[in-house]
């Protein structure tokens, strides 16, 4: 019977790129000369050091253009709050998400349910397994999670026929 599953992963390889081009375009900005503004990534965190609030959001631009730029999803950042660590430093811890939290696991498998198409749905850990009788059906059902589920960054993988 063909399946696919439903995760939201984020490609660590590709986000560890683009935090080295951040460093390297924020150690080479004018406007970041003599500041401490850096990115520090470690496991799924990414954090955030600036002298300022305006220089943090400007580090945050400077690594969300670069994600963009390696097609990673910025829906894929939790953004933590904008702490004081002495002085007028400051710093922003950025949680990388993985995998699918239940709620929205439930949502997507109540959307097929509701959706009347001859698949089914089932929670997998992290993952939504879709499986049905038809290849047909289950892109449609790929169509159809894309175009309900915008707030989650949805990839489509372990597709079986």
């Amino acid at each position: 019977m063909p399946s696919f599953d439903t995760v939201s992963e984020a490609n660590l390889v590709e986000v560890k790129n683009a935090n080295d081009q951040a460093n390297k375009e924020i150690s080479t900005r004018f406007d970041f000369k003599g500041s401490d503004a850096r990115i520090e990534l470690k496991e799924r965190d990414l954090t955030l050091y600036a002298d300022s609030e305006f220089q943090l959001n400007q580090v945050l631009d400077v690594l969300t253009s670069k994600l963009v730029k390696r097609n990673v999803d910025v829906r894929f950042l939790d953004k933590g709050k904008i702490e004081k660590i002495g002085g007028d430093k400051v710093k922003q811890v950025i949680k990388i998400k993985n995998g699918i939290e239940s709620d929205a696991a439930k949502k997507i498998v109540r959307i097929v349910k509701d959706s009347k198409m001859k698949v089914q749905a089932s929670i997998q850990g992290d993952a939504v397994r879709i499986t049905g009788a038809k290849r047909d059906d289950l892109q449609a059902a790929m169509a159809m999670l894309r175009k309900e589920v915008a707030d989650l960054p949805l990839e489509f993988n372990n597709f079986r026929d």
